[in-house]
Order: structure tokens, then sequence, then C-alpha cells
């Protein structure tokens, strides 16, 4: 049984945003719980034709606003009618955040490059662009229990700073959940991959980020260089 409305909501909005078509991942889960699209929009408060126009893409993608809204609406309806969602979602284990600091002084990002080993593969032009703190994140664990309102935890204190994503796969996932995130850090750095998607190198070109494949083997590693800056 899960025990509360958050945690729910936390892990259907992480899904979502994590989603290249956010849009369709709402859709997908409203059909899962089997909840009608007129259900879901007198819950709403908006009209069949305007929620139907959202799932379809026909409205452009949805805010920060719609899809709280939507996966409240959602929750609300399964937890009267089949809670089917209990079945679904378990609470989550461990924060996907490890690590977060703020500088004291802003760091030059080449001097974090350098620290970590790192292997620019997009943003050589912007690296003496000045970085003001980090935080590290399970990617697996940031990508599933991160909503794209608990998302925004990660930027601690500035957006100006180096998201250290550990466990990596190709890289594609972490770029995708930015892309379509409203606030967006200097730096990524990838550790895991031995070969990075070039969707991921694409995402970080349109976003103007430096994007950085590290050797590091795991999360302490980073731990202990950075900690010290």
């Amino acid at each position: 049984m899960i025990s509360n409305t958050d945690d729910i909501l936390a892990k259907i909005a992480g899904n979502v945003v994590a989603n290249p078509n956010p849009c369709n991942a709402l859709k997908t889960w409203r059909k899962r719980l089997n909840i009608k699209q007129i259900q879901l929009a007198r819950e709403m408060g908006i009209s069949p034709s305007v929620l139907s126009d959202y799932e379809s893409g026909r409205r452009s993608s949805p805010g920060v606003g719609f899809i709280k809204k939507y996966i409240e609406a959602l929750i609300k309806l399964d937890k009267d009618h089949e809670r089917i969602l209990d079945g679904i979602i378990k609470p989550k284990d461990k924060s996907a955040i490890i690590a977060i600091k703020e500088f004291k002084e802003p760091v030059p990002a080449r001097l974090i490059v350098e620290l970590v080993k790192g292997q620019i593969l997009e943003g050589k032009n912007r690296i003496n662009i000045d970085i003001y703190g980090y935080t590290i994140l399970d990617s697996i664990k940031a990508i599933y229990d991160l909503s794209g309102f608990e998302f925004y935890r990660i930027f601690g204190a500035t957006t100006e700073r180096a998201l250290i994503f550990t466990k990596v796969g190709l890289g594609r996932s972490p770029l995708v959940a930015i892309r379509v995130s409203q606030l967006k850090p200097r730096m990524v750095i990838l550790q895991g991959p031995k070969v990075v998607d070039p969707l991921a190198i694409d995402l970080a070109e349109k976003e103007r980020i430096i994007l950085v494949l590290s050797p590091l083997p795991d999360e302490n590693s980073f731990i202990e260089i950075l900690s010290k800056l």
C-alpha cells in the first residue's frame, strides 16, 4: 500500500518528464488506470476536447502546472475506484541525490573536467565558464524516482552547476530529462558508458551544456575529488 499521494505523484511525474513524448506518457497512464477521458476532464475542471488536444499533441507540450493537475486527478480517481496504483508503484527506497554541494567560490569548468579526468564531448568553447556547485545523482533513480517538481531540487541554490550522473547506460535518458525540464545545468558529467549516444551529444549542443564523459569508477570517487573544492 502506498503511504501518501506525494510519493505516487512524484513517481508518475518522473516517468512523464523523462519521456520524449510527455503527452503520450500521460495518456498511457490514464489508460493504464482504466480512467475515461471524460471522467478525467470533469475531475480537472476542463472540457474533454481540451484534454483530448493535449493528449494527442494538438496543443503545445504541457507545462509543469498541467502535468501536476493531470496526475493529481488521476490519483484521486484511482483512489475513489479501483486503486490500481497500489499494485503498480512501490515506495522509494533511496534518494536519487547522492551528494550536493555549493562552492564557496566559483570554479572554472575546465578545472572540474581535469579533476574528473573527463573527455569533453560537447561545449569545448564554453570550458572557461564558472561553475557554482555540483550534484551527484544515481542516474537510474533520477529518471524513475524524481518527478518534474522534485527534479528541481537537484539544482540546489543555482542552475549554474554540474550535474553528475552515475551508472549511466548510453547517456540518453539524463539529457532527455534535462531537455524537457525548465531548468538547465551548465555542465553534465556522465559516468559509466564507454560510448555515449549521439542523441545525448546533440541535446547537449542544443541546450548549450558542457557534456563530459568521466572514467572514474563510482560515485565515491567523485565525492572524494570534488568535496575538496
